[in-house]
């Protein structure tokens, strides 16, 4: 699974050909939640403020992940992209 992003403890990947509705998983100290690029939760948890951190990542980087979501699919090699800073 590549990691594409990691800020404030934070790790951010996505998973090859994985499935629909196109998401990325976030870890952070024992947690891990599923999100869509709309900044809904799909499945699982984080802490509150590294939710709130995530959701701010994800208004700021719309096209990357959806240009990454795309080179997943296709099995090809994931951009990374900038830490919420």
């Amino acid at each position: 699974m590549p990691v594409i992003s990691r800020f404030y403890g934070i790790l951010i990947a996505m998973y090859f050909n994985d499935h629909n509705p196109p998401h990325f998983h976030a870890k952070y100290s024992g947690y891990e939640a599923l999100f869509a690029f709309d900044g809904r939760i799909l499945e699982g948890s984080l802490p509150k403020r590294a939710s709130a951190f995530v959701q701010e990542w994800i208004a700021m980087h719309q096209v990357e992940l959806d240009e990454n979501w795309s080179r997943a699919k296709a099995g090809e090699p994931l951009n990374d992209i900038a830490p919420l800073e």
